[in-house]
């Protein structure tokens, strides 16, 4: 009875262990210090009303990988969303791009939805929200992973970690916003500001399409300062899609209606593109160039050697140390 017991045990400290070692961010405390319900601090409150909005009011949250930064926007009585505080992300593992499958260490980039059941208040590592990665196109393209946060601390195995300090104020906007009655908030992860020119340093990146995708949503939002409804057709984003009903992922996409500040906005960014890739281009242009004429004028000093000294034209005079003769008095004349 005591050996089956003691192997019991034994079972049960392996998997423990092994979870453990498979989930990414997704450790939990026993009982709780009641963290997760610290009121807003007071200057935050009053920073709200000074924007015209409120702990209730609806809110969006934008992370920027290269730029290391995540954005909390708010809903002011406008309608409109305004950029509340701007935290630093203390680290994130992975490069720019997508995360692809379980293991890989990738933090995630996409469009996410954060509902109540996300939020985790018995993290590990202080306090957590869940990104809800794998989504729908996450799914769609066959992508798998699990337990990827937005959480304290500073350390990441492709999660968001934010220190705790952070976390905290950004878990608070979060619960009170559910409290003002939104069922959820929109989670935008981007791999650097997304400027043409931006867009122009990583175009022979292989994310350059999906990046080009995710863009069509941030820049309704910078247009409209409005969070724009996603879905996924065709295995890509769609924005503000008018649909009877979600969409099939992996099924042809509905017509849309053009937004005018957005084609404005592409045009505007597709001239800066189209000009910084020729800029780019003309630059590799002059370097082949002046690297094509120095291999020229090498080759012709070299033909010159080998016409008056053969191999050795371009042979360096050796230095011997030792010192030159004095040159000898003529003889006398008779």
């Amino acid at each position: 009875m005591t050996a089956r017991l003691f192997h019991r045990l034994g079972a049960i400290i392996i998997l423990a262990w092994l979870a453990l070692g498979l989930a990414a961010c997704s450790g939990f405390i026993k009982g709780g210090d009641n963290r997760h319900n610290i009121p807003m601090p007071a200057s935050m409150v009053s920073a709200l009303k000074a924007m015209g909005s409120s702990p209730g009011e609806g809110m969006v949250v934008r992370i920027y990988k290269k730029e290391e930064v995540l954005e909390v926007w708010k809903r002011t009585n406008s309608g409109q969303y305004k950029l509340f505080k701007t935290y630093e992300i203390c680290s994130y593992s992975g490069d720019l791009g997508p995360k692809f499958k379980e293991g890989d260490r990738q933090s995630p980039e996409g469009f996410y939805t954060i509902s109540p059941g996300l939020m985790n208040p018995k993290s590990a590592y202080y306090l957590a929200f869940n990104t809800g990665f794998p989504n729908k196109f996450d799914r769609a393209h066959g992508r798998t992973g699990s337990n990827l946060m937005v959480h304290g601390d500073c350390k990441s195995v492709g999660c968001y970690a934010m220190t705790d300090a952070g976390i905290a104020e950004i878990y608070a906007l979060a619960r009170e916003t559910f409290k003002g009655g939104n069922p959820s908030f929109q989670l935008q992860i981007f791999p650097f500001r997304m400027t043409a020119t931006n867009m122009a340093q990583h175009a022979d990146s292989q994310h350059l399409e999906f990046w080009k995708n995710i863009k069509q949503g941030h820049d309704l939002f910078e247009v409209n300062k409005t969070p724009p409804a996603w879905d996924v057709c065709d295995k890509r984003y769609i924005f503000n899609a008018v649909a009877n009903g979600p969409l099939n992922p992996l099924g042809p996409c509905p017509t849309t209606t053009p937004d005018a500040g957005l084609m404005a906005k592409q045009q505007a960014d597709d001239a800066t593109l189209a000009n910084a890739l020729a800029a780019r281009d003309r630059q590799a242009a002059e370097e082949a160039a002046i690297k094509a004429r120095g291999e020229a004028v090498n080759g012709f000093f070299s033909g010159i050697g080998n016409m008056f000294g053969s191999s050795d034209a371009n042979v360096a005079p050796v230095m011997s140390g030792k010192s030159a003769p004095q040159p000898q008095s003529p003889l006398p004349r008779s």
